[in-house]
């Protein structure tokens, strides 16, 4: 393993600063991808809420018919 340094100029003997940066760097690409993901079950709610009100407003018509 390779000694390296912080960003103050500390020794890192770990190396752990630069195992976090690539844990950093990989982990951002699929953040992205999750966010792409999580539209598809925002979307079906919003579509879920809107029948439920169309509903909510046929019954309440049909009631005042």
């Amino acid at each position: 393993m390779a000694n390296t340094q912080g960003p103050q100029g500390n020794y890192d003997p770990a190396g752990s600063t630069q195992m976090f940066r690539a844990f950093v760097d990989e982990a951002a690409p699929q953040g992205r991808q999750q966010e792409a993901a999580s539209s598809g079950p925002r979307i079906g709610l919003i579509v879920g809420v809107v029948v439920a009100v169309a509903i909510v407003a046929a019954v309440a018509w049909l009631a005042l018919k």
